[in-house]
């Protein structure tokens, strides 16, 4: 009896131990990640570090987001006065559409200004995707000026914790 009962506890621990580490948010982009192909507006490929590296240095804000998404619409006024708040950031949008044109028209329908790229295979398919663990937009995540994830996730814009990762300073 006291047997199974130790057990059954040290199963339960080890399962705690098991998920705590699951829970931990990365502060780096794995490489696979880092090798995943994005494409610009004129359909230009580019691997998602070389986007990041032209931003060495400064603070990104990444907006992974979508023309039908209307919780990505309803967040983009919010983004814009995070825009206004924090001149000095880069605004980088990953769009998940997987139709080039409807993407191209959100971003003239609701006039977002930052960097534009697209996940073509959209939020289901892709090592980016799949390392973000995106299934739910509007996704943001902020990666300081070392190129470290300083934010993995928030769904609103407004959230105290995508504040508090723009005004930290390292």
């Amino acid at each position: 009896m006291k047997n199974q009962f130790m057990i059954k506890k040290i199963a339960f621990l080890l399962f705690l131990v098991f998920m705590s580490c699951n829970i931990e948010e990365p502060t780096q982009f794995s490489e696979q990640a880092l090798n995943d192909k994005v494409y610009d507006v004129v359909n230009k490929e580019f691997s998602f570090k070389q986007v990041l590296n032209q931003h060495k240095g400064k603070k990104i804000l990444i907006d992974v987001w979508a023309s039908w998404c209307r919780d990505c619409i309803v967040g983009m006024p919010k983004v814009k006065e995070l825009q206004k708040e924090f001149p000095d950031v880069v605004y980088l949008f990953l769009s998940v559409d997987t139709k080039q044109g409807s993407w191209k028209r959100g971003i003239q329908r609701y006039n977002i200004q930052g960097e534009h790229y697209n996940l073509p295979k959209g939020m289901k398919n892709g090592v980016l995707v799949d390392f973000l663990n995106v299934r739910w937009i509007p996704r943001y995540v902020v990666v300081d000026e070392y190129g470290k994830i300083s934010l993995f996730k928030a769904t609103d814009a407004s959230d105290k914790s995508v504040l508090n990762a723009l005004q930290k300073s390292i």
